[in-house]
């Protein structure tokens, strides 16, 4: 049974998934090892080093990741559990909460980052040449847009 796709688009689908998969799991392998870290963790802790002073709303960060609310909550909570992460009440708003840096996660994200990226470059980006990055990248933009269109919206 075809479930409306055809032969070739499921080999299409399967391949990206696959690939998806086995560059996150190397990822990960890489982060546990070289850090402690899981991926979850590094994208929470990559997100707040870019951002300005090293951190964000919870709600801010959920969008920046683009996590539901509930999945940010947890992350976070044991991530301050870890000493990765602090958490501090906003004085403008009683109800809204930083999620900062902690010393330890910025040590952690040291750990992590040349490993992390050593990853990615022999992974992905050795096995995609430029034309093709290009492209990659215009179709996943593409489809994110599409599906973010389609989505309804999450509340915090």
């Amino acid at each position: 049974m075809e479930l409306g796709l055809s032969a070739q688009d499921w080999a299409a689908w399967h391949a990206v998934t696959a690939m998806r998969g086995a560059v996150e799991r190397a990822l990960e392998q890489r982060l546990q090892r070289d850090a402690g870290l899981s991926l979850a963790d590094f994208e929470v802790l990559r997100g707040l080093t870019v951002a300005e002073g090293h951190r964000l709303r919870a709600g801010a960060l959920a969008d920046a990741l683009g996590w539901e609310k509930s999945r940010i909550s947890h992350q976070v909570r044991r991530m301050v559990e870890r000493e990765l992460l602090a958490k501090t009440g906003c004085p403008t708003d009683g109800r809204g909460t930083w999620v900062a840096l902690a010393e330890g996660g910025k040590e952690a994200f040291a750990a992590g980052s040349c490993g992390y990226v050593e990853v990615l470059q022999e992974s992905f980006f050795d096995r995609v040449d430029p034309t093709e990055r290009a492209v990659l990248q215009a179709v996943a933009e593409r489809v994110r847009d599409a599906s973010a269109a389609r989505a309804e919206p999450v509340r915090h």
